[in-house]
């Protein structure tokens, strides 16, 4: 899963849960994509070496291949998201750094800290948001519809321990 949960070392170390996209497509199998790519659209070339048609499909050919690279990168920058959620004894703190880099938080007291499942109605299906503070923050939107289930019952036992913990 793309999720996973620091347990706390003692009973005063908070614990920690990091999210991120998932990936399906390794930086290897990337590699392998566009070798493939490259090799599929050079073989109808190979009977129009030394013509001049050759030149005038090369450039479009040449572009697809770049288009291809460009969008796989592109996609692997809009994975870059990284979530963090630090639930301690006291303070419950959600960090969320977005692909440019941007970073944005979010604290409340761990008694007051709720987390909310909203199965229709939310940008996903299954939607789960913090709420505390008087604001409410989502978590985990990337998340499969699986993987959100799984997750909203284990954070509602985290919040729970850092409630009685309290």
């Amino acid at each position: 899963m793309p999720y996973e949960w620091t347990p706390p070392s003692s009973g005063t170390t908070p614990q920690r849960l990091d999210l991120w996209p998932h990936r399906s497509l390794p930086r290897r199998g990337f590699a392998w994509v566009i070798l493939a790519t490259s090799l599929f659209i050079s073989l109808p070339l190979f009977p129009l070496l030394g013509t001049a048609v050759l030149w005038g499909l090369l450039p479009f050919l040449a572009g697809a291949v770049v288009l291809l690279w460009w969008a796989l990168e592109r996609s692997y920058a809009t994975g870059n998201l990284h979530e963090a959620l630090v639930i301690g004894p006291d303070e419950v703190t959600l960090t969320r750094t977005d692909p440019r880099g941007d970073v944005q938080s979010w604290d409340c007291n761990s008694y007051w800290a709720q987390a909310q499942m909203y199965p229709t109605g939310g940008p996903v299906a299954y939607y789960i948001t913090l709420r505390g503070a008087g604001r409410e923050v989502e978590l985990g939107a990337f998340l499969s519809e699986d993987e959100r289930k799984a997750l909203y019952g284990e954070l509602r036992d985290a919040l729970g321990m850092a409630r009685a913990k309290n």
